[in-house]
């Protein structure tokens, strides 16, 4: 029978017709009957607990698991189905949540990711012109200063739209590391040159520590680690600005390369604290972006077989913690 309810109700039956004989018999003074129908009695609910057990409890666990990887991120997967009852039909209305719910990530990435390249070749000219104009003499005063907010807004939105990309290269499985041994000690200064000059400009102060020994060279790709380390040092000076400070550490332990950030800011709410490094997650931040930065450095520092915490400083602000393995295992 494909119906849970009536095989249920049937068993419910047999049960209470077990019992009614059972004490049938024993106001008739049929000992023998009697016990006979008592056993009959237990070996029925015996049963029925353990076909409970293997036909509804173990497919609901089994439902529960992968309804859990679902929403984990595994869209698309699927359930093999081996019930021809009301829970086969709800194994069948699963999977095909997970088929449309794929669809429809895999048409939002590729729509992200077309719009994405269809950006980038009018903000390149944006840009170029902006440079070009703000060359020109004859051009002073509001103009000029005009012309540096259309570059400068030009910069931010070319930097979205590569986090944009960055994104659907991971959604769609091309997001791949270029793993060599690198001096991260050397990486990270370089970092923190390329950006040191934009932090003079905001009147930000950085104070880097250093290894007090040589690192050894450790396995990781070098660009994908600058791109990390580049995206922490802008969210310190654009969410921690207000400190005009910003701590970067660099420590070799037992357990790995050990890498902070640490600005003075107003910290995060300890509620959106769990979710900063979803993508597209913003919180409350007036401060413009994809809200996919930190995704993006999760991303790669996990590949590198790390991982990335985000939690608030004792004494106020943020701080990011990186811990790179030093064998890449």
């Amino acid at each position: 029978m494909r119906n849970l309810k009536i095989q249920l109700l049937l068993a419910g039956i047999a049960v209470l017709a077990l019992l009614l004989l059972g004490v049938w018999a024993i106001t008739r003074a049929m000992p023998v009957l009697a016990m006979a129908a008592m056993v009959a009695v237990c070996l029925c609910v015996i049963l029925l607990i353990v076909w409970f057990w293997r036909n509804v409890s173990d497919p609901i666990d089994q439902l529960t698991d992968f309804a859990s990887r679902i929403a984990a991120g595994s869209y698309g997967s699927q359930l093999e189905n081996v019930n021809d009852n009301e829970i086969g039909r709800l194994t069948d209305e699963i999977n095909n949540m997970s088929k449309q719910v794929a669809m429809a990530e895999k048409s939002r990435t590729e729509f992200i990711s077309q719009v994405s390249h269809e950006l980038r070749t009018p903000l390149t000219a944006i840009t170029g012109w902006a440079e070009t104009i703000a060359f020109d003499p004859a051009v002073q005063g509001d103009s000029l200063r005009g012309v540096h907010i259309i570059s400068k807004e030009a910069e931010r939105l070319t930097g979205l739209v590569t986090e944009l990309l960055e994104f659907t290269r991971i959604q769609d499985g091309r997001f791949n590391l270029r793993i060599e041994l690198i001096d991260i000690a050397a990486e990270l200064e370089d970092a923190l040159y390329t950006y040191g000059e934009l932090a003079r400009q905001a009147g930000i102060t950085i104070n880097y520590s250093a290894p007090p020994s040589e690192i050894p060279l450790i396995p990781a790709d070098p660009e994908r680690l600058k791109q990390v380390f580049l995206n922490l040092l802008d969210n310190a000076m654009n969410h921690g600005g207000d400190g005009k400070l910003v701590d970067v550490s660099l420590r070799a332990k037992e357990d790995g390369v050990h890498i902070s950030v640490r600005d003075y800011g107003h910290g995060i709410p300890e509620a959106e604290l769990p979710h900063v490094k979803e993508k597209f997650y913003k919180g409350s931040s007036k401060n413009r972006g994809t809200g996919i930065g930190l995704a993006v450095c999760d991303e790669i520092i996990t590949r590198h077989k790390g991982t990335l915490t985000v939690e608030n400083a004792v004494g106020g602000g943020c701080l990011v913690k990186i811990l790179l393995p030093m064998n890449g295992k």
